[in-house]
């Protein structure tokens, strides 16, 4: 929906509203409205298509969770290989996540 579609919109129902990311090489982003910029420059910059997201474990923690996984995400010459850790937790009855840091395979 976020990479195919380009519907940056959708991150809303993914991240909470003080969510933040931290993205390799560069400072922490926080809350949701720097977090689509963030993903639509990046996206639109490196004319990705898709992420495939894998999870490889999820450890309950108080009302969240914590989520470690890999993700393959598809530009047009080539794929990028990612680990990631997502701290999810609950909003409006939906788990979201909360903090999001990942960083690129050797």
């Amino acid at each position: 929906e976020v990479f195919g579609k380009r519907n940056f919109a959708a991150l809303d129902e993914v991240y909470t509203a003080d969510a933040r990311i931290l993205p390799p090489g560069g400072p922490i982003i926080a809350g949701r409205e720097a977090i689509r910029d963030f993903w639509s420059g990046l996206i639109q910059s490196t004319n990705a298509t898709s992420a495939a997201l894998t999870s490889v474990d999820v450890m309950p923690t108080g009302d969240g969770a914590v989520e470690i996984g890999s993700a393959t995400i598809a530009l047009p010459d080539a794929k990028l290989e990612v680990k990631y850790v997502v701290y999810w937790l609950p909003e409006n009855g939906l788990m979201k996540w909360h903090v999001d840091i990942w960083n690129p395979n050797a």
